[in-house]
C-alpha cells in the first residue's frame, strides 16, 4: 500500500477542498442567525408597525423568531430526504454543482427581505437555503469518503465538520456589528451565502467524479481507473479497484435498496439504526442551543460584550476539530465519541451549577464561559464530526444513498425540534434547561458503548461483510467472529 504522504495528493486535496464549501455554507446559514437577532427582530418589529399601525406582541415575536430559526432546519429535512434522488441520477459531483441553484435564489430572498419590507422573504430565504444545507449534507461526506483512500477516510471525513465550524466562526466574525452585524448591513450577511456558491461552481468543474459512482453505477472501469490514478498520485490502484469490484458483485446479488428496505431487511436494520441514533446523539446534544443562542446564554450568564464571547466559542469549535481530524485514524471513531459525550454531558452540569448560582456569585459567570467552551469542545472531539462520516462507512454503495436520506433526515428533524422548542423550555426550566440534555448524553453514551462498531482502518466491504454475517445468523447479538469483535465495541444485544 502507499505511504499516506502519498496517498494526500494535490488532485485529493481540490476535490475535498471544493466539495466542504457545502459545509462551510451549512454552518454558516447555521449560526448567521445569532449575532443580529435583536436587529432582525426590530425589522419585524418595524415592518410589523407599518403594515398594521401597531408593534408586534411579544408572544407573536417570539413566535416569529423561532421560525426564521427552525425553518432553516424545515428545509434541511426535505433537502436530506432528496439526497438519493440526485446522486443516483446525477453522480455526486454534479449534484453539488445543481444543488447551488438553491444558494443563490436563497440570497436573493435574504439580501433583498429589507429592502422589500417583507419578514415573509427572510423566512421563505431561510428554507431554501435549509433545502440546500440539507442537501449537502448528503452530497459532501458521501463524496469525501467515496473518493478518500481507505487510511485516511476519517480524517478527510472530519474536513466536513470542520467546514461547518469554520462557517459558523465566520458568520459569528461577520456578524460583529462594526462588520456586517448593524441595522443597514444585516441583509448583506444573510445574502453572503451566494459568494461560497459562486467559487464552489468554478472549482467543480476541476474535480472529478467519485470513481465508485463510475465503476459500480455507471459500469466505466477505464474511466473510474483514470480518475483514481489522478486521485492517488500513482498508477498502482489495484487494491482499490478490487474493493470496488467486489463492491459491485455484492450490489448485484441485491436488488435496489429503498428507504422502505432499510428498515425490512434484517441485513440493514442493525446499520441504519446505528446511523439514526449517532445522528441523534450530535443534535439532542444541545449543540445547537449555542449554536443558535449563544449570544442570549452568555447574556443571561451576565457576559457584558455576549458577541465576542460567541465568537471565542466559535474559536474554540473550529480548534478542536483540527484536533479531531488528527487524532480520529488513531483513536478511532467509536472511542471519541465516548469521550466527547462524556465530556459534554459533565460540561452540561457545570453550566447549570454556574446559572443558577449567579445571582448569589457573580464570578459564576466566568465558570459558566468556561463550561460553554468545554461543551463545544467535547463536541468537536467526537460527536461534531464522526456521525457524518461514519454512515458512509456502514453501508455500501447500494444502500448508502438511501442511509445518508434517512440519517440526514434524523439530523435535520432533531435540529428543528432543538431551534423550535428551547426558546420555550429555557423560559420553563430557567438554568436547568441544560440537565435535559445531560440525561439525553448520558443515554447516548450508553448506546455508544453497547451497539456502535469501530470502524477505523476497514474498508466498506469489510464493514458490510460484518454486519451480513450478523444478519445471516439470524441473531440479534453482535458479536460473532474474531474479526467481528474488533468491529464492534462490547459483546452487546440489539
Amino acid at each position: 500500500m502507499e505511504s499516506e504522504s502519498k496517498q494526500v495528493t494535490g488532485q485529493l486535496l481540490m476535490a475535498v477542498g471544493t466539495a466542504v464549501i457545502g459545509s462551510l455554507q451549512f454552518g454558516y446559514n447555521t449560526g448567521v442567525i445569532n449575532a443580529p437577532q435583536k436587529i432582525i427582530e426590530n425589522f419585524y418589529n418595524e415592518t410589523w408597525h407599518s403594515r398594521y399601525s401597531e408593534h408586534i406582541p411579544q408572544t407573536s415575536l417570539t413566535t416569529m423568531w423561532s421560525v426564521s430559526v427552525a425553518i432553516f432546519s424545515v428545509g434541511g429535512m426535505f433537502g436530506s430526504f432528496s439526497v438519493g434522488l440526485f446522486v443516483n441520477r446525477l453522480g455526486r459531483k454534479n449534484s453539488m454543482f445543481l444543488a447551488n441553484v438553491l444558494a443563490f435564489i436563497a440570497a436573493a430572498f435574504m439580501g433583498f427581505s429589507k429592502m422589500a419590507a417583507s419578514w415573509e422573504m427572510l423566512i421563505t430565504g431561510r428554507f431554501i437555503v435549509g433545502l440546500y444545507s440539507g442537501l449537502s449534507t448528503g452530497f459532501v461526506p458521501m463524496y469525501v469518503g467515496e473518493i478518500s483512500p481507505t487510511s485516511l477516510r476519517g480524517a478527510l471525513g472530519t474536513l466536513h465538520q470542520l467546514g461547518i465550524v469554520i462557517g459558523i466562526l465566520m458568520a459569528q466574525v461577520f456578524g460583529i456589528e462594526s462588520i456586517m452585524g448593524n441595522s443597514s448591513l444585516w441583509p448583506l450577511l444573510l445574502g453572503f451565502t451566494c459568494i461560497p456558491a459562486v467559487v464552489q461552481c468554478s472549482l467543480l468543474p476541476f474535480c472529478p467524479e467519485s470513481p465508485r459512482f463510475l465503476l459500480i453505477n455507471r459500469n466505466e472501469e477505464n474511466k473510474a481507473k483514470s480518475v483514481l490514478k489522478k486521485l492517488r498520485g500513482t498508477d498502482e490502484v489495484s487494491a482499490d479497484m478490487h474493493e470496488m469490484k467486489e463492491e459491485s458483485r455484492q450490489m448485484m446479488r441485491e436488488k435496489k435498496v429503498t428507504i422502505a428496505e432499510l428498515f425490512r431487511s434484517p441485513l440493514y436494520r442493525q446499520p441504519i439504526f446505528i446511523a439514526i441514533m449517532l445522528q441523534l446523539s450530535q443534535q439532542l446534544s444541545g449543540i445547537n442551543a449555542i449554536f443558535y443562542y449563544s449570544t442570549r446564554i452568555f447574556e443571561k450568564a451576565g457576559v457584558s460584550q455576549p458577541v465576542y464571547a460567541t465568537i471565542g466559542a466559535g474559536i474554540v469549535n473550529t480548534a478542536f476539530t483540527v484536533v479531531s481530524l488528527f487524532v480520529v485514524e488513531r483513536a478511532g471513531r467509536r472511542s471519541l465519541h465516548l469521550i466527547g459525550l462524556l465530556g459534554m454531558a459533565g460540561s452540561a452540569v457545570l453550566m447549570t451549577i454556574a446559572m443558577a448560582l449567579l445571582d448569589q456569585l457573580k464570578w459564576m459567570s466566568y465558570v459558566s464561559i468556561v463550561a460553554i467552551f468545554s461543551f463545544v469542545a467535547f463536541f468537536e472531539i467526537g460527536p461534531g464530526p464522526i456521525p457524518w462520516f461514519i454512515v458512509a462507512e456502514l453501508f455500501s454503495q447500494g444502500p448508502r444513498p438511501s442511509a445518508f436520506a434517512v440519517a440526514g433526515f434524523s439530523n435535520w428533524s432533531s435540529n428543528f425540534l432543538v431551534g423550535m422548542c428551547f426558546q420555550y423550555v429555557e423560559q420553563l426550566c430557567g438554568p436547568y434547561v441544560f440537565i435535559i440534555f445531560t440525561v439525553l448524553l448520558l443515554g447516548f453514551f450508553v448506546f455508544t458503548f453497547f451497539k456502535v462498531p469501530e470502524t477505523k482502518g476497514r474498508t466498506f466491504d469489510e464493514i458490510s461483510a460484518g454486519f451480513r454475517q450478523s444478519a445471516g445468523q439470524g441473531a440479534d447479538k453482535y458479536s460473532a467472529p474474531e474479526e467481528l469483535n474488533t468491529l464492534g465495541g462490547a459483546d452487546s444485544e440489539l
